[in-house]
């Protein structure tokens, strides 16, 4: 990411589109190069060129697609990240979807938008992802957050699956919930990234689901002292 104040004409905000549809990318690149202070270094069609081109450009920002014929832009952000965790994702979507967004967040992306945006609000995402902030669409997101935080009454205490995690699983699993990749959990728990692996794939099994998105959504019941009071190791 670069930071506001080193933005200059001579140092723009580098970005990296992905978008299957050349009409889309071709409008994007016209409006965001004719901002002074972005430039848009190249582009990509498919998820597999864009792995590759992008982490050979280094930009600051990828807006992503989400949807793509050969798979999905979050897929194509949590790559990238892993590779380059500075990079700030954009995630570009025509469908106000709370699933999407949920796991765009979990692949690391900093913003998510409509395509029905304006023109001048998605330059002004860019600028607000590249300085290191978040940029999500507010109405999906205010909707997201009332279902994650909604605490219904008759489970005041743990389920028997999240009571079943060992002390470092509910360590993990706290981490899962706040965005982290396997690789930022590793550092911050000094563990292999494949020793991460391993135990994600005990605590979904635990707690009988499949997918890391998942298990998120279950980490919001778990009570903050346990995020803020991990073993040292």
């Amino acid at each position: 990411m670069t930071e506001t104040g080193t933005v200059t004409e001579q140092n723009p905000i580098r970005v990296f589109l992905l978008d299957d549809h050349e009409v889309v990318r071709r409008g994007i690149t016209d409006l965001l190069d004719s901002e002074p202070d972005i430039s848009v270094v190249g582009d990509a069609d498919t998820a597999e060129r864009a792995l590759v081109r992008c982490m050979a450009l280094r930009p600051h920002v990828a807006v992503l697609d989400i949807r793509l014929p050969d798979g999905d832009g979050i897929t194509v952000c949590r790559e990238l990240r892993s590779q380059m965790p500075e990079l700030a994702c954009l995630m570009l979507t025509s469908f106000d979807d709370e699933d999407a967004l949920l796991d765009a967040i979990m692949a690391g992306a900093s913003g998510y938008v409509l395509k029905q945006i304006k023109g001048s609000d998605l330059v002004s995402a860019v600028r607000t992802v590249a300085s290191g902030q978040s940029m999500l669409d507010p109405a999906t997101t205010a909707r997201l957050m009332r279902s994650l935080r909604a605490e219904p009454a008759e489970t005041p205490a743990l389920t028997p699956e999240l009571a079943s995690l060992s002390p470092r699983e509910r360590d993990i699993l706290t981490l899962i919930g706040d965005g982290l990749t396997n690789r930022e959990i590793g550092k911050k728990l000094y563990l292999s990234e494949k020793t991460v692996k391993n135990h994600i794939s005990r605590l979904l099994a635990k707690l009988g689901v499949h997918r890391r998105v998942q298990a998120a959504v279950l980490a919001s019941q778990l009570e903050q002292p346990h995020a803020g009071d991990r073993p040292a190791k």
